[in-house]
């Protein structure tokens, strides 16, 4: 059984993929999708294979399929650069345009994608929803706020050993969600980043593990 997030007065899924799924408004929540990372990067010089978009739109395509979400929310950075938009693929853009079509679909600006586009859905800076305020980059001072950008991670030390993976992360007051995208980076949750962000000691960690999700204790995690 896949535990739940409660934050905010409110009950969350966090699926494996690291979207969170909000079944009072039937909505998807993805943060840092970063989509055309590799062709920004192939701009610069650095030749990737452009694959990374159409990996994450086929994640996404799983999620909303596997909740029947009716309401999409990105809370920023969906693209790598701002010119991203204009760079899709045709089969990329085409399934883009498919995903937008099958759900109420809304952009939050983040700092690699300040400005709105016109691929489908709402463009916005930040939003107010039942009792929540959704976001790009954290802050503290307004209860409830959900949002992505520091690409949360944690170290988990357990019998001599460790890992790490992606992971959910929050307090009373602030939720971080992972990195969604198929090529982005991770922040491991002790880092200074999140000082004076997360209390320490209400912090509460949820890891993506391989096929689950599961709590881990703040007493199990390691810097690195």
């Amino acid at each position: 059984m896949t535990p739940l997030i409660g934050f905010a007065g409110a009950q969350f899924v966090p699926l494996v993929s690291g979207a969170l799924y909000w079944p009072e408004l039937d909505a998807l929540l993805v943060a840092d999708l970063h989509l055309e990372k590799h062709s920004s990067f192939a701009r610069t010089g650095q030749l990737l294979p452009p694959y990374d978009t159409g990996m994450t739109l086929r994640r996404l395509e799983r999620d909303l399929m596997l909740t029947r979400a009716e309401r999409v929310f990105a809370l920023g950075d969906s693209f790598h650069r701002d010119e991203g938009t204009s760079t899709l693929l045709p089969g990329d853009r085409a399934h883009l345009q498919s995903l937008t079509d099958r759900a109420e679909w809304t952009w939050l600006s983040g700092n690699h994608d300040p400005a709105p586009h016109t691929l489908g859905g709402a463009c916005c800076a930040e939003l107010g929803v039942a009792g929540c305020h959704l976001t790009h980059q954290p802050r503290r001072g307004i209860p409830g706020l959900i949002a992505g950008h520091l690409h949360p991670a944690a170290r988990v030390a357990m019998n001599g050993k460790s890992s790490r993976r992606a992971c959910f992360v929050w307090d009373d007051e602030l939720m971080i969600l992972p990195a969604y995208g198929a090529s982005t980076g991770s922040l491991n949750v002790l880092s200074p980043a999140f000082h004076g962000l997360i209390d320490r000691t209400r912090m509460q960690v949820m890891l993506l593990g391989r096929g689950r999700v599961y709590p881990v204790g703040a007493s199990r995690l390691v810097n690195g």
